[in-house]
């Protein structure tokens, strides 16, 4: 494993920059997730990292040495794509062995049988070793694409939304794999998504992108708490942050603000101003009240037994709220 810094990172595809500037540092042993929606510069980052893109501007360092001049091969890295890129015609044990057999690496085949029986295990396939790729599930497909990267131990492993095409149930059961495995491996992760919640359960670290621009990092929790903008409030939290104009609550306003955000848990219930329910959310572990304040939406938490139902009232008041400037930028 090892540490993976980029530096002035830039790259440009025509007259659309996908990446400006971008200084990020992946420390060894780190799980970083970067999050953004389509078009942040997400993919280009790890496919700059990967070799499979030159940088028009910056550097790429791995283990201390530029690899801006290096092979794909020669950068030893392993991705995983958001489709399952397996061989149909192989068995899973073929698949899993193909890396192994490049010229590249080209281990002796008792150390390939080693390494696959490990990641079998680890991944919790081993019974389907024998088993062609046309014949697994999705999620045991998925499964298979990490294993083939698993194999080889690179220096960093580089994911590219690889549970984006899975079921809700699926994708839940592989966050946890995928961070056990972290745990167990004591491996170097980048994973890119733009879903929050794989953000906010896998990441010792994220990084949120806007269009190209690496505009906030820190921990999951530092970042949901303390936002530097009002658009990475909104990238993470579920339900998302309530954006209001500052003044939608009354009452005094700091100087500059334009808005005011609220996470769902930051509304205190029967106290302040009336509110209409629109519609009552019951999802089990909690229940979500949708509220009209005058002509603006806002989603709140409530008890799992709230009696309220569409069309009662309830009085709410805003507590830690964030203050943002017009620009969006957070105010101290």
């Amino acid at each position: 494993m090892a540490e993976v810094v980029l530096s002035g990172l830039t790259k440009r595809f025509g007259a659309t920059t996908a990446l400006a500037g971008v200084d990020l540092t992946i420390p060894d042993g780190a799980f970083v997730v970067l999050l953004g929606p389509t078009g942040a510069g997400k993919t280009t980052t790890l496919r700059l990292i990967a070799g499979l893109e030159r940088p028009d501007a910056g550097d790429i360092r791995i283990a201390g040495r530029s690899v801006v001049g290096d092979t794909p091969a020669q950068r030893d890295v392993a991705m995983v794509f958001q489709q399952y890129s397996l061989y149909p015609h192989l068995t899973v044990r073929e698949n899993l062995a193909f890396p192994l057999r490049s010229p590249v690496i080209a281990l002796p085949e008792p150390q390939i049988a080693e390494r696959i029986a490990k990641v079998a295990g680890v991944l919790r396939i081993a019974h389907k070793l024998d088993n062609k790729a046309t014949q697994l599930s999705g999620g045991e497909m998925q499964r298979v694409s990490i294993g083939r990267a698993l194999v080889r131990s690179p220096r960093i492993y580089l994911m590219d939304e690889p549970l984006s095409s899975l079921d809700a149930k699926l994708r839940a059961d592989l966050r946890v794999e995928l961070k056990r495995i972290h745990q167990d491996l004591g491996a170097t992760f980048l994973y890119v998504t733009h879903d929050q919640i794989e953000a906010m359960t896998m990441a010792t670290h994220v990084g949120v992108l806007d269009r190209g621009r690496l505009v906030q990092v820190g921990s999951p929790r530092e970042v949901y708490e303390n936002p530097v903008s009002a658009y990475v409030a909104s990238r993470l939290g579920q339900p998302r942050i309530n954006l209001l104009p500052a003044d939608a609550f009354g009452g005094p306003v700091p100087a500059g603000a334009a808005q005011i955000g609220l996470r769902p848990e930051h509304i205190v219930q029967g106290e302040g101003a009336e509110a209409l329910v629109r519609r009552v959310e019951h999802l089990g572990d909690q229940t979500r009240l949708h509220l009209a304040l005058g002509p603006h939406e806002i989603v709140t938490l409530t008890d799992v037994h709230t009696p309220l139902g569409a069309g009662d009232r309830v009085r709410i008041r805003p507590e830690a709220p964030l203050w943002f400037d017009a620009a969006g930028n957070r105010l101290a």
